[in-house]
């Protein structure tokens, strides 16, 4: 596709706004990123998202289309240059979309209650149960090298969130869950996931984020006292 305008509003340490970049980039899409700042919301973001006003919005000839997940798919129906992103059989497709909702749905607010737990035992309960739903996801890489089989597809890139955003998150908090003795597929996938080209050149470095994140519990203390 000739003269396409692709534009993405999106934050540079943002899980969601990442996913969308690499999936332009596998699909050798050229596009303008867009930084926004969440705090002081952009005329342009609430304009184009006026629902949940979040990044990130991919503008596409001036259309938007909102949520990660929507809009990976949206990128891999329309631009059918570069690898495939979702299976092309539709029952495999069907199984790459429950895994990235399961990522999204029961993976990340699991984490989200280790990091906001009161007490000893509300944070052992909230370990246990990411912990068990991270065994689920591991049994998910049995015999494969990355999710989508030999090639990085729509779950791997959801995975963002477990590759990198989870360890960091959890160091905030002195948690290290994901272990090579308990979780060997997923830290063999995490390796060879951050390792690819177009994942290094787009995803933060880790102690980049690491510091980003602590500036903001810093705020968030200092704030909310």
């Amino acid at each position: 596709m000739d003269d396409q305008e692709v534009k993405l509003l999106g934050v540079w340490g943002s899980c969601p706004s990442k996913r969308v970049e690499i999936a332009l980039k596998l699909k050798g899409i050229s596009y303008e990123f867009v930084a926004q700042d969440l705090s002081n919301k952009s005329p342009e973001l609430l304009e184009y998202n006026p629902v949940h006003k979040q990044v990130p919005v991919l503008l596409h000839n001036g259309k938007p289309i909102c949520e990660s997940l929507v809009i990976l798919e949206y990128i891999d129906e329309t631009w059918k240059s570069g690898p495939s992103i979702l299976p092309e059989d539709p029952h495999a497709r069907a199984v790459a979309r429950f895994w990235a909702r399961f990522i999204d749905e029961k993976c990340f607010p699991a984490i989200l209650r280790i990091k906001r737990s009161q007490g000893e035992e509300e944070m052992e309960k909230a370990i246990e149960e990411a912990t068990e739903l991270l065994k689920t996801l591991e049994s998910e890489l049995e015999g494969k090298k990355f999710f989508g089989g030999d090639e990085i597809g729509l779950v791997d890139i959801a995975g963002n969130f477990v590759a990198l955003w989870l360890g960091v998150m959890l160091e905030l908090v002195g948690i290290t869950l994901l272990t090579e003795e308990k979780f060997p597929r997923l830290c063999q996938w995490v390796d060879d996931y951050l390792n690819c080209s177009i994942i290094k050149e787009t995803l933060p470095a880790r102690e980049d984020l690491l510091d980003r994140f602590r500036a903001i519990s810093r705020w968030l203390a200092k704030n909310n006292r």
